[in-house]
């Protein structure tokens, strides 16, 4: 009898040391996570999106913002966090207050717009509404990145933060030259933010990510083209014509 009552001791030791493991390892686990995402317990974030054009007063966004806007929730909860959804034009808080995700092309996204001009001065955005090849082409440092819609599509993800002490919450940017990009990168960051955490910290990093042959894979096949971190933040001197990217 003795053996057993040792037996069954010894057991629930065993369980409680493997409970109290498993949960220090998922609080590791958690606690990097909101501090990736500068999102900790019932903390507020917001969605900041385009309005898609002809949607009237109401906010109406396009289907693949959804999905993008669908992914980033998804984040956000598992921090145990809370969203906020707002149109780029409602937007009126300053930056670092509360976490941000700003999705969308800056010509339609003033909001984004911004966050380009004043934090990513290396970067211009081909917004020209009339048919050319550098349409919609990305400029950043010497190089230009065209687009070729289904084919060959770019979109930036950025994690931009203020020299404003710990506290200060990250922006987190996903600007792509069509609305299929930054869904792709919506999902890029969620499958590989354990990688870029591990990586790059609490530190600001720009990413230029390409979206292949999205006519056929949608928004699944998407590749790291280039840490461009420095080049962004380095301001373009005058009438820089760059260096063209594109698939022939």
């Amino acid at each position: 009898m003795r053996n057993i009552v040792l037996a069954v001791i010894v057991a629930g030791i065993g369980i409680s040391l493997g409970w109290m493991a498993r949960s220090y390892l998922w609080r590791r686990k958690l606690d990097r996570k909101q501090a990736f995402f500068g999102l900790p317990d019932n903390s507020e974030s917001l969605l900041v999106v385009n309005r898609e054009a002809g949607g009237g007063p109401d906010l109406t966004v396009t289907r693949h913002d959804v999905s993008a806007l669908l992914e980033l929730s998804a984040l956000i909860k598992d921090c145990g966090a809370h969203a906020q959804i707002v149109a780029h034009d409602a937007t009126q808080q300053g930056f670092g207050e509360r976490t941000e995700f700003c999705v969308g092309h800056p010509a339609p996204n003033r909001r984004m717009a911004a966050h380009l001009a004043s934090l990513l001065p290396g970067i211009q955005v081909n917004a020209d509404p009339e048919p050319g090849p550098d349409r919609g082409a990305f400029l950043i440092g010497k190089e230009q990145y065209r687009l070729e819609p289904g084919r060959s599509e770019y979109v930036l993800l950025a994690r931009l933060t203020a020299d404003q002490g710990h506290k200060t919450r990250p922006v987190f940017l996903f600007c792509g030259q069509r609305a299929i990009t930054t869904q792709a990168a919506s999902r890029y960051l969620a499958r590989n933010y354990e990688r870029l955490a591990r990586k790059h910290g609490d530190k600001t990093f720009v990413l230029l990510l390409k979206v292949v042959n999205s006519q056929a894979y949608g928004p699944d096949v998407v590749e790291l083209v280039a840490d461009v971190t420095r080049a962004a933040q380095t301001p373009l001197p005058s009438a820089a014509p760059g260096k063209s990217h594109s698939t022939s």
